[in-house]
């Protein structure tokens, strides 16, 4: 066991780490980019691969080398760096975790796995300690409103995550990791491709013993360690069965037991399992038109034990979808989807067990002319609880050179209540209505092959937006402990800068997001997201020797709908490396938080102190 570290807490106040990213990221020279090898392709925003020099919406990908090299052991950290996203974890890994985008909340995002919608219809957005890391490749994740593509809750943007894909000779990979906290990792795969069959197959296993999820004073408080452990396996198999002609399947299974704090006098431990599997047949019919069919099923499990019993919450999506493409004018795409959409829950709490149908139909025009690229697209959702709700985008984007270009585009959203939102005895109302957005936003992207810069201005415009709160300003008599209710307006504002480069045997890389999230009904500032939050990185290559660290920094937030409960800024230091033992090996480490920083990400609920984490690993990631 590698024992935690602890170089003492700072003082409190605002950290120093963010006057130094703010001075840095305007000091630096126009160049300050991402790599153009990282963003070369983007499937989500349009639901097709496009060079990502032709997507209109804001994007970042994260790439299957970004993972490697950064030594991160879960999704949520990985997230954490990137511009434009914020996170809120009640505890350490393994716990209860949620992502906002541009100031949406996490229900107000969609997010895929290989294509296959997850996550919950109680609570809401996707069970993020679930999904593990080590079935990753890469990760895209576009802003902005994607109801014409997606449909419902895809108010903030959409997170896609790829699993591994065969191609080539059989490719083995093999990992292993031992940290702080008696924190361990271990996981395996192979993939390739033969005579038109292509395969990949990985599995892991993680555990942990953690640290206590809260902190003294804090409701259920127990001193106890709060560890987890998981497994999970993930898979891909095609076979092309003649030229334009493919079939294929996909799955994700993971099985997560955590333990958290809700008694003083009782281990509380949930079990969560979320899995998806996906089918589908990619034909090209004409020369200018492909069709695929996909048919799929993702299911998100919970079942909580407590003092007082055990409760379960299980969700269960299937979705079938016909999208159609079709060229035309050579350069100029028609898009024409179909889709059906079935949510059922199975849960102890039986005001919880319904179900409900969404029938889509959606259309899009991509075009592309000289230094002219636009795209418009209407789509039409038929849900069982709430109606039709028609939802439309037009974007214009123009290259002033070959490196610089400017994209502006407008977009509506609406998210449909969770059933928890709706029928959760004490918290819910069957009355609440759909939320709708109204999104602008206008940016400028620089790319000249080397390095990449962007900065985007947005203004999201939420009407009957639901919150929760612990104290309900109506029916108190019946909702004693909060509930769910519509507010008149919120106003989502910001910009948002990202930049990385390369120089020399150096990679550095900024962000920095300045944002209002505010209630109008009320004028406050919306729980858990602050107004300020960055990130700077900073990593070199010597021979086989690779060396960095990064910055995470937030402005202080609130931990409460009301704005009376401060959660102070914070500043956390970074380090990783990796060193190239002989071919296809490698060792690799990270110390994380390394200045041992004492800060919340929501009221009374720990982080990690300062700690490590040694691997090795072999093969190609």
């Amino acid at each position: 066991m590698i024992s935690s570290v602890s170089l003492g807490r700072p003082a409190a106040g605002k950290p120093l780490a963010m006057a130094l990213a703010i001075g840095t990221l305007f000091s630096v020279p126009a160049a300050f980019a991402q790599d153009r090898k990282l963003e070369s392709v983007v499937v989500t925003a349009n639901r097709t691969p496009q060079i990502a020099t032709e997507v209109l919406s804001d994007n970042i990908v994260i790439s299957a080398e970004d993972i490697a090299k950064s030594g991160r052991t879960s999704l949520i950290d990985v997230l954490q760096r990137q511009r434009g996203i914020e996170v809120v974890r009640n505890g350490g890994p393994g716990t209860s975790s949620s992502v906002f985008l541009r100031g949406t909340d996490n229900k107000q995002n969609i997010v895929l796995v290989d294509g296959v919608r997850v996550g919950s219809s109680t609570s809401g957005g996707a069970s993020w300690a679930g999904i593990p890391l080590s079935q990753i490749d890469r990760v895209e994740v576009v802003y902005g409103p994607l109801s014409t593509m997606y449909g419902a809750d895809a108010v903030g943007g959409v997170i896609q995550i790829f699993t591994k894909k065969g191609d080539g000779p059989p490719v083995p990979t093999v990992s292993a990791g031992i940290g702080s906290y008696r924190t361990y990792n271990l996981e395996a795969g192979v993939s390739g491709s033969s005579s038109g069959f292509r395969y990949a197959l990985r599995a892991s296993h993680e555990e942990s013993d953690g640290f206590s999820s809260t902190r003294r004073g804090a409701s259920g408080f127990n001193p106890d360690r709060d560890g987890y452990d998981n497994d999970s396996a993930s898979g891909q198999f095609s076979l092309e069965l003649a030229k334009g002609h493919e079939i294929g399947v996909n799955f994700l299974h993971s099985d997560l037991k955590s333990q958290f704090d809700n008694n003083a006098a009782f281990d509380d431990r949930i079990q969560s399992k979320v899995s998806t599997i996906g089918a589908y047949s990619r034909n090209q019919i004409l020369p200018n038109w492909t069709s695929q069919v996909m048919v799929s099923q993702s299911q998100d499990k919970g079942l909580n034990t407590t003092r007082t019993g055990s409760t379960h919450f299980d969700t269960k999506q299937q979705q079938v979808s016909w999208q159609n493409n079709f060229s035309v004018f050579t350069t100029d795409v028609v898009q024409l989807i179909a889709e059906h959409r079935r949510e059922e829950v199975d849960s102890s709490t039986t005001e919880l067990n319904r179900s409900r149908t969404t029938n889509s139909i959606a259309a899009g025009y991509q075009l592309k002319r000289g230094a002219h690229l636009a795209a418009a697209s209407i789509r039409n959702d038929d849900n069982s609880q709430f109606g039709s709700h028609v939802t439309g985008s037009l974007s214009y984007g123009y290259r002033l050179t070959s490196a610089l270009r400017t994209n502006a585009s407008i977009g509506t959203s609406f998210r449909a209540p969770t059933f928890n939102d709706l029928y959760f005895p004490g918290f819910g109302f069957a009355d609440n209505r759909p939320e709708k957005g109204r999104n602008a936003e206008v940016g400028l992207y620089y790319e000249d092959g080397k390095s990449t810069y962007s900065a985007v201005y947005y203004h999201n415009r939420l009407t009957d937006l639901l919150v929760s709160t612990p104290v309900c300003p109506v029916e108190q008599a019946t909702h004693p402990f909060g509930c769910a209710y519509n507010v008149n307006e919120a106003l989502l504002t910001g910009v948002t800068l990202g930049a990385k480069t390369a120089v020399g045997s150096f990679n550095l890389g900024a962000s920095l997001d300045f944002q209002n999230p505010k209630d109008e009904t009320t004028g406050r500032q919306l729980a858990r997201r602050s107004k300020r939050h960055g990130t700077l990185s900073l990593d070199h290559t010597a021979g086989k020797l690779t060396t960095g660290g990064d910055i995470v920094f937030s402005a202080e937030r609130f931990d409460d709908a009301s704005n009376r409960t401060r959660l102070g800024g914070y500043g956390i230091l970074n380090l990783f490396a990796n060193y190239e033992v002989a071919p296809n090996w490698s060792l690799f480490a990270r110390w994380n938080n390394v200045l041992d920083k004492d800060y919340e990400l929501a009221r009374n609920y720990n982080t990690a102190g300062s700690n490590v984490f040694v691997g090795i690993r072999y093969g190609i990631r």
